[in-house]
């Protein structure tokens, strides 16, 4: 039986292809895709979710919801590693939809319509949307089954500030009010997606032109390859997002540990730092399982197959 998830995303080249991968899963029913602001602007992350969607064109389609601007605003986007729209300039025409509810509702619905402890929400980018369906319904943490996130680091080692990961620091107090909501909650951190990295041949491998999929990543993909090296000089692409999501699909490969965590929402230097009590006696209460290891090539083999074996026609 197919595992209900919802994907909180913001598109992102990351996302983009997480998303590839989750659509063609067997194993996944994507009941709903839901955008936030991160990567990119709200209403840009909105476009970019329906563009997706509709040039993969799944054979279910699934409920999508609309992006709004956090509280606090944007302090920082990903426009240097995802091109000026989120996907590496690629331009996809998409007939926007001018009546989607807000990502928020369109949660709180689902998981409602699925039942107690049925569906699986995966973040891939900032946690304003969850704290805020939290927030509108205050039964809904108990009623997920598992929120599932990419995001923060357990050694303090950030990508967007020397302490913050990106999607933590986008909206901390955000991130603060899941990481303390009362839901079966597993992080994927830096520590662990910083070891994958995606080499150029894998463009070789795609599934070809004449599929959806392939014209698709095919499109997406150099932009990110480039950008890579120009920022970092590597000759390869990390996926944060898609590592998060291989550890729905394969959980076997991950290690994880119950840890005790929360966010730094006001440091001068350590604004987005997520912090973890591994004091020999701690005086937090462990609230989430942190993945602390992963079976690094097995991972990369389960996203090469997924990918060069995605959809077709």
């Amino acid at each position: 039986m197919a595992r209900k998830v919802i994907l909180d995303v913001d598109p992102g080249i990351d996302d983009a292809v997480a998303l590839c991968m989750a659509l063609s899963d067997p194993r996944l029913e994507v009941l709903a895709v839901t955008a936030v602001g991160g990567n990119c602007s709200p209403a840009q992350a909105t476009r970019n979710v329906q563009a997706i969607i509709e040039e993969l064109d799944p054979p279910r389609w699934p409920r999508l919801g609309a992006a709004s601007a956090p509280d606090d605003g944007l302090p920082v986007d990903g426009r240097h590693l995802c091109g000026v729209d989120g996907l590496g300039g690629a331009d996809f025409d998409v007939a926007e939809l001018h009546h989607l509810h807000p990502s928020e509702k369109v949660i709180c619905d689902q998981v409602r319509a699925a039942g107690e402890g049925a569906v699986t929400i995966i973040t891939l980018g900032p946690l304003t949307n969850i704290a805020r369906a939290f927030q509108r319904d205050p039964e809904l943490p108990s009623l997920v089954g598992q929120v599932v996130m990419m995001g923060g680091s357990v050694t303090g080692s950030g990508n967007i500030t020397p302490a913050a990961e990106f999607n933590i620091y986008c909206d901390p107090r955000c991130a603060r009010a899941v990481f303390r909501s009362h839901s079966t909650k597993t992080l994927i951190p830096l520590d662990v997606t910083n070891r994958i990295v995606l080499s150029y041949d894998l463009l070789g491998r795609l599934p070809d032109q004449s599929t959806k999929v392939g014209r698709f990543l095919r499109k997406l993909l150099p932009p990110a390859f480039r950008n890579y090296r120009q920022q970092f000089g590597l000759e390869g692409i990390h996926v944060h997002d898609t590592v998060a999501l291989t550890a729905v699909t394969h959980p076997e490969l991950f290690t994880t540990e119950e840890m005790a965590g929360d966010v730094e929402t006001s440091g001068e230097l350590t604004t987005g730092m997520t912090i973890f009590d591994r004091r020999r006696v701690p005086a937090w209460r462990h609230n989430m399982e942190v993945a602390v290891d992963m079976r690094a090539d097995q991972v990369i083999d389960a996203i090469l197959r997924s990918l060069t074996g995605v959809g077709s026609g």
